[in-house]
């Protein structure tokens, strides 16, 4: 079973490259790192991960995935690195490509692009996203990377995004690119799924959602032309229940994410990961 973990909050008060070498060595599969490039102080959009709709104070105190991840690189081998998510409609796919070609190159094809495009209107408009065409937005995002990531001289022309022939270098180590995983429940995910990415990776879902998502990506698959096979499923965000997540992969998940406690010290990092490893690798 491929099992990953991903990153407590606050995600700066540990040393990226402590976390993924210490994860590396307990066998965890890949580690992950989310994102919000800022959080307004104002603002009418809830929270949807509370009740009340309020955010919590740790969740403000993101650190830059990349930037994470190119630390944790440099002092692993085999672990994927992965966002979990990248807020795509917030950043440049000319600036991105390049960024994202480097951290896969010097990782030797590690990198796993997990994207979404965000709950928070506010934030969104601020860093030049279209917030109730996002999923629009996200797509002309991925097709101009692709662009970017396999073209010797590449060009894009859509509503958001739009650039002459450019030439952009290195190019990642995976072929033609590294996988294109896209996040979250909404009601045509699987589908852009099938047309443009390349997995999907939900969060609060049972096996049962699992094992229907499944047979739903396999019919759309065909519908598309597309390998079935190669369209993953990573659940996101679970406890560390190793029947949970036996039952998530019989389901026909290719990989869980486990979630880790708080942790402000190497020391408690370390003390976390060593407990979820303990309950996932009997």
């Amino acid at each position: 079973m491929n099992i990953g973990v991903s990153t407590p909050l606050p995600a700066h008060t540990v040393d990226p490259a402590f976390t993924a070498k210490k994860a590396e060595e307990l066998g965890f599969d890949s580690i992950w790192y989310a994102e919000h490039p800022i959080l307004p102080v104002h603002s009418n959009s809830p929270f949807p991960g509370s009740e009340d709709g309020v955010i919590p104070e740790t969740y403000q105190h993101f650190t830059d995935p990349f930037i994470a991840l190119s630390r944790a690189s440099a002092v692993t081998t085999k672990i994927k690195l992965a966002t979990g998510i990248t807020l795509i409609t917030e950043r440049n796919p000319l600036v991105l490509a390049k960024a994202i070609s480097s951290l896969d190159l010097y990782s030797g094809g590690r990198f796993l692009f997990g994207i979404g495009t965000g709950w928070h209107r506010e934030e969104t408009t601020i860093m030049g996203g279209d917030f109730d065409h996002r999923w629009g937005q996200a797509r002309e995002a991925v097709l101009a990377l692709k662009e970017l990531w396999t073209k010797d001289e590449a060009e894009f022309h859509g509503k958001y995004y739009d650039f002459p022939p450019v030439r952009m270098y290195p190019k990642p180590a995976q072929k033609p690119h590294p996988p294109v995983l896209l996040g979250g429940m909404a009601k045509n995910v699987l589908r852009r799924v099938a047309r443009w990415g390349d997995g999907w990776m939900p969060n609060r879902i049972t096996p049962d959602g699992i094992r229907e998502g499944r047979a739903m990506l396999d019919t759309l698959a065909a519908e598309y032309e597309r390998d079935a096979s190669a369209l993953s499923i990573t659940v996101h965000g679970q406890l560390a229940d190793l029947d949970l997540i036996k039952a998530y992969h019989e389901a026909g998940a290719n990989r869980v994410i486990v979630r880790p406690n708080p942790a402000n010290t190497e020391r408690e990092m370390s003390d976390e990961l060593e407990r979820l490893a303990g309950a996932v690798f009997k």
